[in-house]
C-alpha cells in the first residue's frame, strides 16, 4: 500500500459540494486540496462498465494533467432483483434533456421492480468507490457499500438522488429522513473513506 506523503492533492470532480466534502474529510491532515475544474481540466468521458473503471479514468486524467496526486470516487446504487441495476448507470437514469430528475429515476426503478414481479424485500446496497492515483501511474483502490433495502413510496426530503427510497439496514428511516451528519457517518462512501485513510494517510 502507498502512503500519501505530499500536501497537495486533486479531487477529481466539478461538482463544488464533492470537493468541500472531501476537504471536511481530509483536513485534519494538512492536504490542500484543489478540483479538476479548478485546474481547467475537462470532464473525461466515464465509460467504464464498473465503479473501479470509472473512478480510475476520472483519477488518472487529473493525475496526468496536473502532475498531482489525484482522487475520485464513483458510486451508484445496486439493486439485487434488478441485477445490480442501475449501478454504474445510476446517474444517467436520472438524466433527462432539462437536467437530472431523480424523482424520475426512482420511479423507473420502481417501476421495474414492479414489472419483473420481484418479491420484497427489494435488497440494495449504495457503492462507493475512491482511487488515489499518482502521476507515475500507480493507483490504489478503495470500495465501501452500504446495504439495506428499496422502499415505496419514498419518505424524507433530505440526502439527494435515491435517498429517499433506500433504507439502511439496521434503520427504520430512509437515507432521505436521515440527519445529514448521521448519513455521513454510515455511508458507503464513510465506509470506503475509512479505508483509504487506514491505508494510505494514517
Amino acid at each position: 500500500m502507498r502512503r500519501f506523503t505530499g500536501d497537495k492533492l486533486v479531487v477529481a470532480t466539478h461538482n463544488h459540494g464533492k470537493l468541500e466534502e472531501f476537504r471536511d474529510l481530509l483536513g485534519p491532515y494538512g492536504v490542500t486540496l484543489s478540483s479538476a475544474a479548478d485546474h481547467g481540466l475537462p470532464e473525461p468521458v466515464e465509460d467504464g462498465t464498473t465503479f473501479v473503471e470509472n473512478a480510475r479514468i476520472k483519477a488518472h486524467a487529473a493525475a496526468r494533467a496536473t502532475g498531482l496526486p489525484a482522487l475520485s470516487d464513483d458510486s451508484g446504487l445496486e439493486i439485487d432483483a434488478l441485477g445490480g441495476a442501475p449501478g454504474v448507470y445510476t446517474a444517467d437514469w436520472a438524466e433527462t434533456p432539462a437536467g437530472r430528475d431523480f424523482v424520475l429515476a426512482m420511479g423507473r426503478a420502481h417501476d421495474e421492480l414492479l414489472a419483473r414481479g420481484a418479491a420484497q424485500p427489494w435488497v440494495a446496497r449504495f457503492c462507493c468507490t475512491l482511487v488515489l492515483a499518482w502521476p507515475d501511474g500507480h493507483d490504489e483502490v478503495f470500495p465501501g457499500t452500504m446495504s439495506g433495502r428499496i422502499v415505496w413510496p419514498g419518505r424524507g426530503d433530505g440526502g439527494h438522488g435515491y435517498d429517499p427510497v433506500f433504507q439502511p439496514d439496521g434503520y427504520d428511516i430512509t437515507f432521505g429522513e436521515m440527519e445529514r451528519s448521521e448519513k455521513n457517518r454510515i455511508s458507503h462512501r464513510a465506509d470506503a473513506f475509512a479505508k483509504l485513510v487506514a491505508g494510505c494517510f494514517d
